[in-house]
């Protein structure tokens, strides 16, 4: 992974407009190399809203959105990942005529390296995810798990210093959600890469992530570890629910 410096990541009062709509509001946070920062809040809240502004999908209405002292707010999609800001979708958009090999290979050239060198980087990259025995399937026959595993690897096939990945668990049974924070866990620490996670799994949120962020109607209501953030009250009566519910995102 591309690993520039110990350069951090940060959202500076960013807001978002829609006609008649104000989906972000003054949001800031930041994200370091080597940490896992989730994103967590009830539907509507702003969490896809933001991952959008932040890697070029959207243009702000305001604020500031910076990779050490470089401000890449407004910059369209292909440019911002040029300097190393990767992402996921909410629905996968795998090629499902090529292989998986293909897939990721395809997702390396994007970022500027030759054939050969795009083909190593996918097998390691698959060896990495423990998807190797998946490199001559057809995208399109794989399991709806394995999906979510490759739209990852292919994410990680463009070197980036920082990942978002938009509710990689969804649709995940538990067995399936335990690899996913198995193999996510292990990126960080052994790559650098800072990574933002958006999932509505409090199971996998709370055991994988460093920090959290919590977002309410577009505005910040409440950032810290874990174990703060899972007793805040202002969280419990906006999104994580009576203390049943909180116990079993322990669990």
């Amino acid at each position: 992974m591309r690993n520039s410096g110990r350069n951090a990541l940060t959202i500076a009062n960013v807001t978002k407009d829609f006609v008649g709509l104000r989906a972000l509001d003054d949001v800031s946070l930041s994200l370091r190399p080597g940490e896992i920062l989730g994103l967590i809040g009830p539907n509507g809240s702003g969490k896809t809203t933001l991952i959008n502004v932040v890697t070029g999908f959207l243009r702000p209405t305001a604020g500031h959105i910076r990779v050490g002292e470089m401000d890449i707010a407004g910059w369209p999609a292909h440019r911002v990942a040029r300097v190393g800001l990767a992402r996921t979708f909410q629905t996968i958009k795998l090629f499902r005529g090529l292989t998986v090999l293909e897939n990721v290979e395809v997702a390396a050239v994007s970022a500027g390296q030759s054939r050969s060198a795009a083909r190593r980087q996918a097998l390691s990259i698959l060896e990495r995810v423990g998807a190797t025995r998946l490199a001559d399937t057809p995208a399109g026959a794989l399991p709806y798990g394995e999906e979510r595993r490759i739209e990852i690897a292919r994410a990680l096939a463009t070197q980036p210093t920082f990942l978002f990945l938009d509710e990689p668990a969804a649709g995940l049974n538990e067995q399936e959600s335990d690899a996913l924070l198995a193999m996510l866990a292990s990126l960080p620490a052994d790559t650098g890469l800072g990574m933002l996670i958006v999932d509505h799994d409090m199971r996998l949120i709370m055991r994988l992530c460093h920090r959290l962020h919590v977002l309410n109607y577009g505005r910040t209501i409440c950032e810290g570890t874990p174990a703060e953030v899972r007793h805040n009250p202002d969280v419990i009566a906006a999104y994580l629910g009576s203390g049943r519910e909180v116990r079993r995102a322990d669990a």
